[in-house]
């Protein structure tokens, strides 16, 4: 099996596999998000590895520290959510976003992809 190619820019990376995926650093929830951009099912993307913008919007659930909490009734806690708009290199995070950026809108960070999968 061969190795992904990689192509990286200051704010995302571009993995070519069996499906082009692009990555990039999330400072909402210090994570990586992946979006598939190539084939079906997929976002569109303007084909910038520094200013991407991607069409829909990003909506990820994780468990992470600010998931909610167990309410002692046996239910599942729900999990945490980044949801956001990836326009011309920014991150708008919109208002359900459980992190600290919920409703804020910041540059997407430098990144060199050296946590991708």
């Amino acid at each position: 099996m061969s190795r992904p190619e990689i192509q990286r820019g200051d704010r995302a990376v571009l993995i070519k596999s069996n499906t082009d995926r692009l990555a990039f650093r999330c400072p909402g929830c210090n994570a990586q998000h992946v979006c598939s951009v190539n084939g079906a099912n997929t976002w569109q993307w303007n084909g910038s590895l520094d200013l991407p913008t991607l069409s829909p919007s990003v909506l990820i659930t994780y468990n992470g520290p600010d998931a909610g909490q167990d309410r002692g009734d046996g239910k599942n806690a729900p999990p945490a959510v980044c949801h956001s708009f990836v326009t011309d290199g920014r991150i708008q995070f919109l208002t359900d976003c459980t992190h600290a950026l919920a409703g804020q809108t910041v540059d997407i960070p430098e990144f060199d992809g050296k946590d991708e999968k």
